[in-house]
C-alpha cells in the first residue's frame, strides 16, 4: 500500500522544483513516508505526517540544497542534528554517490535512522553525540574505532531552529578547509546577526538563497570555510548559550 500520492503527482511536484524524479527514487521516498509515519507513533520524530506535506516540506525541501549549491560526485557530508534524517537522506536518494554521516544527540533518533537506511538499503554513518563533543576532538573513538570528524567534511547541513550564531559554532569546526556549510532557515531569521560568529569560526557567506515552498518562504544559506577553525571552538553547549558569538 502507497504512504504517498501516485508517482506522477510526485514526479509533478519535484519538477516544479526543477528535480527529475525516477520511479526508484519515488518508491524509496514512499517507504521512508511509510516508515516515518509507523515508527512516529511511539517515538516523536516529527509532527508532519500528512503524506503530501511530508512529500513537500521534508523531502523536497531536503532536496532544494542540490538545486542551488552544486555538490560535486562522492562528496562526504554530515548531517548535524539530523532529527528523522532531514536534509541527509533525502539527499542520498536523489544523489547516491554522496557519503553521509548522520549526527544526532538522541539515541533513539539515531535507532530510527539505522532501521530506516537499512529498509532503503542505503549506506550512512552514524553517530550518537553532541557536535560539540564531537566537533572538540581530534580523534573520535566510536563505532568505527578513531576516526577524524573535526574538519574532514566537504559539506555540513543542518536544518535547525537555532540562531546562526549558535548553528555555525556547532557546524563549522566539521567542514574542512575549503568546504561548504549549508543551513536552512526559516524567514524571519536576522542572517546577517550570525556573520561576526561566522568569521570568528573561520568561514565567510558565500550567497544567502531565498525561495518558497508551498508558499512559505524559505532561506538556504551557503558559508564557505576560508581559513581553520580555531581549536577552542565549539565551547561546551552552556558556554555557547551563555555567550553566544557575535
Amino acid at each position: 500500500m502507497l504512504m504517498l500520492s501516485g508517482f506522477e503527482y510526485a514526479r509533478g511536484e519535484f519538477e516544479k522544483y526543477g528535480f527529475e524524479l525516477t520511479e526508484k527514487q519515488y518508491g524509496l521516498f514512499d517507504k521512508y513516508a511509510g516508515f516515518l509515519v509507523k515508527y512516529n507513533e511511539n517515538v516523536n520524530l516529527t509532527a508532519i505526517t500528512e503524506p503530501d506535506e511530508i512529500l513537500s516540506k521534508h523531502f523536497i525541501d531536503s532536496c532544494i540544497i542540490l538545486k542551488y549549491i552544486d555538490i560535486p560526485q562522492n562528496s562526504t557530508l554530515i548531517d548535524v542534528g539530523t532529527g528523522a534524517g532531514f536534509p541527509s537522506v533525502p539527499l542520498k536518494i536523489m544523489r547516491p554517490d554522496i557519503k553521509i554521516t548522520l549526527l544526532d544527540s538522541l539515541n533513539k533518533r539515531i535507532v530510527f535512522l539505522q532501521k530506516l537506511c537499512e529498509i532503503l538499503c542505503i549506506d550512512a554513518e552514524f553517530i550518537h553525540g553532541r557536535a560539540e563533543d564531537i566537533a572538540k576532538d581530534l580523534k573520535y573513538k566510536g563505532d568505527f574505532g578513531c576516526v577524524k570528524y573535526r574538519e574532514n567534511f566537504d559539506f555540513v547541513c543542518a536544518r535547525a531552529v537555532a540562531n546562526m550564531s549558535l548553528l555555525s559554532e556547532l557546524c563549522m569546526p566539521f567542514v574542512k578547509y575549503a568546504g561548504n556549510f549549508i543551513a536552512m532557515k526559516g524567514p524571519s531569521e536576522d542572517i546577517n546577526s550570525g556573520r561576526l560568529a561566522i568569521r570568528t569560526l573561520g568561514g565567510a557567506i558565500s550567497k544567502i538563497y531565498e525561495y518558497k515552498l508551498g508558499g512559505d518562504a524559505r532561506k538556504l544559506v551557503h558559508v564557505i570555510k576560508i581559513s581553520h577553525t580555531p581549536t577552542r571552538y565549539p565551547r561546551s553547549s552552556g558556554q555557547i548559550k551563555k555567550k553566544p558569538l557575535g
